[in-house]
């Protein structure tokens, strides 16, 4: 039997276990990337492992997320990580230089390598034939180490593409067939591997969109092949030397299939407040439009930014729209600069924003009350957008250009009267390393700056035998890591936990923190409940080390996605599952709950829970590797690593 292209990858980087899907398994990482929003507290925690130097073939710290400098804090994060980059070996990359994903898409990414990054669309790096996958900090910070990366050995499904895309329609339309396909819910440990003829009519950038949005389904990770395609972007970059030819065997077995016709395929757009609330565009076409918003990683490469500016060319955006365009990095900027395109997007009239996540992570340009917002990224969580009562619909860029040009949703397939703009991948790209800075061989004299806004990674205690504490919030289904630990205006706390915690939950119940607090002082465990999805979206891990800083001791819920739980266990927190999905219904918030023998429990298959204000007993679910169990009695994996680092 032959094997596919994530188990020629995964067992080229084997350290711990055997491919046997849903078994444990421990890989070697090549590369790993940090973002500013998570990477100052992976690297605390990696000075906290008391190594000279990251021992992994690669390590690069981007500056992208906080780049809005209001206050002293974000400018002194980014003090701290260029001083610990240069301590440690890692490469900085300067605010300025673009958008993680991409950046690492251009200058970094090598077929058949393994990425891990602490953001959770480090899988746009499958559009290289990477095994790329986002994580918490913590798990950056171990990798860095030198030490394994664990996951569960992946399901992996063919999404085998034949035919050709159609002018107007776009690679955001396919990984939006995908999400329509297998919604956000229920593909936990399963990896898409994309096959078939309709591969090779596909570049890398639109490869990479679309495994870039994989993350949206809870995928591991998604991957392409390696070909003439990629070597061909390899060679643009000047990095032929990086080129692999990678591919699955003929005969290789997959779990799962799903096929699509690209000639067939239909624009599509993802409606409020999910990525997976597909609909065509021709089915809400009309809609008035308020705000247009064009980049963030998934659509700001030089293809997108090219198509955006000729569309744009002699027209002038709608008087009822604001439209903004972020190109994906410096590069991209400076391409669109010499070839003329950066002019025609100024005299649109479009706001040109700089390559930073920016409007994604809804750290500016917020819609107004209620406004309708198209955008190219890759969330449209409510509230997401810094305006909770915005509609945020996810759009191609043709899609967000002709939004903006006639001030309504318009379908690319209708008689509109815009010429279709034809762009291709150039032969060769504009390479500029110059805001790059490469750390010097020895480190070890490297002054590591710290202002007064970061702090050390707090310490949890290991497990107790027994937890006694309340339900201190219940939640319903779909609750990202938004909800939990907000962005915005809170973002520049990231490095301040003592701060940063005390808006947990801000955007669902303002008071959590204070009660949690309170609980603590009354020496009761914080207890969260919710229904299905709990923890989708960004893989920031504060969404783990807030609530462990504030006493919460376990998350029962009725599913939790991966990354998340992985955080939970990172920080001590027992992620725990229903096992009867009626019983959610009985626990509500205030509810006095006691794990007795808890230690012992986690190893078992059942856990009970009794809920001692209704005096019943509810059985309980807590899937977890050997690894995340030895976490969980430790206090948390810097517990754990005190005793082998």
């Amino acid at each position: 039997m032959g094997k596919t292209l994530t188990e020629k990858i995964l067992s080229a980087h084997l350290m711990e276990g055997s491919l046997e899907k849903g078994t444990p398994i421990g890989i070697r990482i090549d590369q790993t990337l940090t973002q500013d929003a998570t990477g100052t507290m992976a690297y605390l925690q990696f000075e906290a492992m008391g190594l000279p130097r990251v021992k992994n073939e690669l390590a690069v710290s981007y500056v992208d997320h906080n780049t809005i400098q209001v206050g002293f804090e974000n400018a002194d994060d980014h003090r701290y990580l260029q001083s610990v980059a240069a301590s440690k070996g890692v490469i900085y990359s300067r605010p300025g230089n673009g958008i993680c994903h991409q950046v690492h898409l251009e200058r970094f990414g090598k077929p058949g390598s393994t990425l891990l990054g602490s953001d959770s669309h480090t899988p746009t790096g499958g559009g290289l034939c990477m095994i790329a996958i986002g994580s918490g900090g913590l798990d950056v910070a171990v990798a860095m180490a030198g030490r394994p990366f664990h996951l569960i050995a992946p399901k992996v499904i063919e999404i085998r593409l034949k035919g050709r895309l159609r002018a107007w329609v776009s690679a955001k339309d396919v990984i939006l067939a995908v999400l329509e396909h297998f919604t956000t819910k229920g593909n936990v440990n399963c990896i898409f591997e994309y096959t078939g003829p309709g591969v090779s009519t596909l570049e890398v950038p639109e490869r990479s969109t679309i495994c870039n949005m994989g993350a949206e389904a809870g995928v591991t990770t998604s991957l392409f092949p390696s070909d003439e395609n990629t070597l061909r972007f390899l060679k643009g970059h000047s990095r032929v030397e990086d080129y692999t030819p990678l591919a699955p065997d003929a005969d290789a077995s997959y779990d799962d299939l799903f096929e699509i016709d690209l000639s067939s395929l239909e624009p599509r757009v993802a409606q409020p407040h999910s990525p997976d609330n597909i609909v065509l565009v021709k089915d809400i076409a009309g809609k008035k439009v308020d705000q247009v918003l064009i980049g963030s990683c998934t659509n700001s490469s030089y293809v997108d930014m090219k198509k955006v500016a000729d569309l744009l060319d002699g027209n002038v955006v709608h008087p009822s729209v604001s439209l903004g365009i972020a190109p994906g990095s410096r590069e991209v900027f400076m391409m669109l600069a010499n070839d003329g395109s950066l002019a025609k997007l100024i005299k649109s009239g479009a706001r040109i924003l700089e390559s930073a996540c920016g409007f994604c992570i809804g750290n500016h340009q917020s819609p107004g009350s209620e406004g309708v917002s198209l955008r190219t990224n890759n969330r449209n969580f409510e509230g997401r957008s810094g305006t909770k009562s915005a509609q945020v619909y996810l759009v191609s860029v043709e899609v967000a250009v002709l939004g903006a040009l006639t001030g309504k949703i318009t379908d690319p397939l209708s008689d509109h009267g815009f010429p279709y703009p034809t762009c291709s991948v150039p032969e060769k790209f504009l390479v500029d390393d110059s805001l790059l800075i490469f750390p010097p061989e020895d480190g070890s004299s490297v002054e590591i700056i710290r202002g007064p806004n970061i702090g050390d990674p707090p310490k949890n205690t290991p497990l107790k035998e027994n937890l006694t504490g309340v339900v201190t919030i219940k939640v319903g289904d779909k609750i990202t890591t938004d909800h939990i630990m907000p962005a915005g205006a809170r973002l520049k706390y990231r490095s301040n936990i003592v701060e940063y915690s005390k808006y947990v939950f801000e955007p669902v119940d303002p008071s959590f923190a204070s009660r949690c607090q309170e609980n603590q002082k009354q020496g009761r465990a914080n207890f969260i409940v919710a229904g299905s999805s709990y923890g989708q979206g960004s893989s920031r891990e504060h969404a783990a080390i807030c609530p462990m800083y504030l006493g919460v001791q376990a998350v029962i819920a009725l599913s939790i996605e991966r990354i998340h739980q992985n955080n939970l266990c990172n920080f001590g927190i027992i992620p725990l599952t229903f096992r009867d999905k009626d019983d959610y219904a009985k626990l509500e918030m205030g509810d006095e709950l006691v794990l007795e023998d808890i230690r012992s429990q986690i190893g078992k298959s059942e856990v009970q829970l009794l809920n001692k204000t209704r005096g019943i007993a509810i059985p309980l679910s807590c899937d977890i590797t050997s690894e995340q169990h030895s976490m969980l009695l430790a206090g948390g994996l810097l517990n754990v690593l005190k005793e082998k680092i």
